[in-house]
């Protein structure tokens, strides 16, 4: 009989034992989805087009970078933010990249966003110094 009078409160806690879990199941994925968002500060890896400067174009001839690494590196680099310019408008902050083709040469890519677009300015082999013979070069 004392059974009868506990089954409702033990039906309670478990339901608010369920609640619980749920809530914090839902919590833990907003807060890996606000932590990705964060680690990109705005830069759009998966731009709808990536333009190329004159001058981005001329480095990745002489240090033989093709475009698929660049939106490599774009997609899995990592952003560093000492050699970044993010303290200005839209369409003008930079953002340096850093990573590695599947060749394993070691690449920096400086893009500057813009809406749904994004333009390489430049692109580095950080171990290696090629002789570019690029236009307005001193």
């Amino acid at each position: 009989m004392n059974l009868k009078k506990l089954f409702p409160f033990i039906f309670i806690a478990i339901l608010a034992i369920a609640a619980i879990a749920l809530q914090k199941c839902g919590t833990e994925k907003s807060s890996n989805t606000k932590s990705e968002i964060k680690t990109s500060r705005g830069l759009n890896r998966n731009p709808a087009k990536i333009n190329y400067s004159k001058h981005a174009e001329c480095r990745m001839e002489c240090r033989t970078i093709t475009k698929t690494e660049v939106k490599q590196v774009l997609t899995d680099g990592k952003i560093n933010y000492k050699k970044s310019d993010l303290n200005k408008s839209d369409c003008i902050k930079r953002y340096a990249v850093d990573g590695y083709s599947k060749d394993g040469q070691h690449i920096r890519i400086v893009v500057a966003p813009c809406a749904d677009e994004l333009t390489v300015i430049t692109c580095i082999d950080l171990d290696k110094d090629w002789e570019c013979n690029c236009e307005n070069d001193e």
